[in-house]
């Protein structure tokens, strides 16, 4: 059971931000005094205290097709931030990658599978959502679609010169089949990028509690943050070779306007900007891996 108050998420966040300031440098009197004036002024206020809806949550009684037939309209949508901070990066990676065959793993409504069509790739996706396929079969009409599983791709050994996978591994609770599956269908000196979100995002971000699972309860999807040191202790015994990694943080965001919330969002930080800016800003949001298959001999050559 997880106890999701808003009151005690603030609380965090301004511990978070004097943490941050001391190690960083930015906690001077001033700031500290302003924290824990905040601090004082958050404790004594009925709207989160009393009137606030605090909410117990079950972790794992819903599934992730749960949840993505329930993102997949809008998930295309404007002020995704996530994707917005992770995809100039990832294309960026793209661009300097040989044309071929790709794979979009987990490929969702295919936006990284048309940027690779764009590129003169053929295009190959697999995702488990069926409510994702579809929408990408509109984005990627001459695309390959299959309904599969990451640890089960219905490719052959050697069939695909890049794979992309973006933002799906921290639903995945083991990465090992994952990886090996990529290793599997890449050719020898193939590519792998793969975006996630970042372990450090796990403890800033609210858990949103999404609709009741089987016990009736509000549910939290089940996700795997990882530390940097799991891609590679996964990635690295079958035979991939590192060739950028990136932890792009988040930039400052502005304060949007209308009534201060009182239940568990990410909205909430609006009662303590300035906390939540020494909180969050630059604080990395996604990590991003560029890894190559080694060829026989363990020779590899680098993208251009």
């Amino acid at each position: 059971m997880t106890y999701l108050s808003p009151l005690a998420y603030l609380l965090g966040i301004e511990g978070v931000a004097l943490l941050r300031g001391i190690r960083e440098g930015g906690a001077d009197r001033a700031f500290v005094e302003a924290r824990l004036t905040e601090i004082r002024a958050l404790l004594d206020l009925p709207a989160l205290d009393e009137e606030a809806e605090v909410i117990t949550a079950t972790h794992g009684t819903i599934s992730t097709a749960d949840v993505y037939r329930d993102w997949a309209p809008t998930y295309d949508e404007p002020g995704n931030g996530m994707i917005e901070i992770e995809q100039p990066l990832v294309r960026q990676i793209l661009d300097g990658l040989p044309v071929g065959t790709a794979l979009d793993a987990a490929c969702g409504t295919g936006r990284h599978g048309a940027y690779l069509a764009e590129l003169g790739h053929r295009v190959i996706g697999v995702d488990q959502s069926a409510e994702m396929l579809a929408l990408a079969a509109v984005r990627l009409p001459d695309a390959d679609l299959i309904q599969a599983d990451l640890a089960a791709i219905p490719l052959p050994d050697d069939s695909v010169d890049t794979v992309v996978c973006g933002l799906a591994l921290a639903h995945v609770p083991d990465l090992g089949p994952v990886l090996a599956e990529f290793a599997r269908v890449l050719r020898p000196g193939g590519h792998l990028v793969i975006s996630d979100a970042h372990l450090l995002l796990s403890y800033l971000r609210p858990t949103l509690p999404r609709r009741p699972g089987p016990d009736g309860r509000p549910s939290i999807l089940t996700e795997y943050h990882r530390p940097l040191s799991a891609y590679l202790a996964a990635a690295l015994p079958l035979g991939f070779q590192v060739r950028h990694c990136a932890e792009p943080g988040r930039p400052p965001s502005p304060t949007a306007s209308g009534p201060l919330p009182t239940e568990m969002s990410w909205d909430l930080l609006r009662w303590c900007p300035e906390a939540a800016s020494a909180a969050h800003d630059d604080a990395p949001v996604v990590v991003i891996w560029h890894f190559q298959l080694e060829v026989s001999g363990g020779s590899t050559s680098r993208a251009s």
